[in-house]
């Protein structure tokens, strides 16, 4: 998005924007996963393969969400973008994909009970940092109203 809008080319917004995201700022990822090294996964010894259980098994492995756990709606990242830019994201409204969800959500309880950390950088925060990076890492010229 931050590239074909600073390119001054429209973005493709599914659904007119009708999305909700679980957006995770990449720090808190990281967070998570330096968090998580001190507890590698067990295998489950009561694990059934007539009853599994999808997130365990009798080998060593565990599957976690790691997300912020506060969907927002995509015009808000969008508008979040737009403010870190200092320029109007041209949006390319357009209908639901295929396969696709209106709506996404991270259940990260298993995951905080393990590392003792929730991922909660908002959006606005994570974007605006995101853009910082981005215009530093590829050199970008300040915009107009940056």
């Amino acid at each position: 998005f931050a590239k074909a809008t600073l390119a001054g080319e429209p973005i493709d917004v599914y659904n007119e924007g009708n999305m909700v995201r679980d957006f995770t700022y990449v720090s808190d990822i990281v967070e998570n996963i330096f968090r998580l090294l001190p507890h590698p996964p067990q295998p489950n010894t009561e694990w059934d393969s007539a009853q599994p259980d999808p997130a365990t098994s009798s080998a060593p492995y565990r599957i976690l969400n790691i997300g912020n756990s506060a969907p927002v709606q995509l015009m808000e990242y969008i508008n979040a973008l737009e403010a870190a830019l200092g320029i109007e994201v041209k949006k390319n409204l357009m209908s639901m994909q295929p396969g696709d969800v209106p709506a996404t959500f991270a259940d990260v309880s298993s995951l905080e009970a393990i590392t003792h950390f929730r991922p909660s950088t908002p959006v606005k925060e994570g974007v605006r940092r995101f853009i910082e990076w981005y215009k530093s890492y590829y050199k970008v010229e300040e915009t107009v109203g940056s």
